[in-house]
């Protein structure tokens, strides 16, 4: 039995391994398709839909970072229907969440001309920023439910699993459980969450504050005196009988 298959990505015809998703076996040949909520170390999920292709004799659009390739598969990676598509899910996240400091999203959304004001009568979420510890700080009016921190946390790398979502459709927001504070979870603070968010929603502390104006020295101080704050024994007092 062959471990091969023959297909055409893009009118080209190639022979790859039939263990490689479609988003693999295009960049086996040189052919980009774009990404959000795939991460390389990360399992992938399917959430964002931005690396949709056509594939012929398929009803719908399928997510190339998932669907696996087969015997004669004809893939199109980039047309009309799978543009539009793009634009869409990009005109949607620019509606609901603050894109700022996405470049690469940003970029993204300028190559496949997303309008802005599309969807301009969109309620955005717009959750107050958590600060809650010394090292960084929880900006999720930033975040896209991409998933990655969530999947980093747990079996994809740290085992911490100190966060998931909660609710529900739009109301859909990462927590830590019972939305306690994270020195209160079992969160490790190994900064993983913060090395594969793709839109700061997640920031060091010290990036954070620097941008906020403080110098170096007083962001020394400042989380000094945070986390002796939150390492500080209450004192006892001693009954005399």
């Amino acid at each position: 039995m062959t471990d091969t298959v023959k297909l055409k990505i893009n009118q080209q015809e190639i022979e790859c391994d039939k263990d490689l998703t479609i988003l693999q076996a295009a960049k086996s040949v040189g052919v980009t398709i774009p990404t959000i909520c795939y991460h390389d170390h990360c399992t992938s999920n399917a959430l964002c839909r931005i690396c949709v292709v056509e594939v012929k004799g398929a009803r719908t659009l399928v997510a190339s970072c998932v669907a696996k390739v087969s015997e004669g598969m004809e893939v199109e990676t980039y047309n009309e229907r799978v543009n539009r598509s793009r634009k869409t899910i990009l005109e949607m996240m620019l509606s609901t969440s603050d894109l700022s400091q996405s470049p690469e999203l940003l970029e993204m959304a300028s190559e496949y001309g997303a309008n802005n004001d599309r969807f301009g009568d969109a309620e955005r979420r717009s959750p107050s920023l958590i600060d809650d510890n010394s090292m960084f700080v929880r900006d999720y009016e930033k975040c896209i439910l991409c998933w990655r921190c969530v999947q980093v946390c747990a079996e994809d790398a740290q085992y911490a699993f100190a966060i998931n979502f909660k609710g529900r459709g739009y109301h859909t927001q990462i927590s830590t459980f019972y939305e306690k504070p994270l020195p209160e979870s079992s969160c490790v603070f190994c900064g993983q969450c913060i090395g594969v968010c793709p839109t700061e929603a997640l920031k060091p502390k010290r990036q954070w504050l620097l941008e906020l104006g403080y110098e170096s020295d007083q962001i020394m101080q400042m989380t000094r005196n945070e986390r002796n704050k939150k390492t500080k024994k209450p004192q006892t007092s001693s009954v005399v009988k």
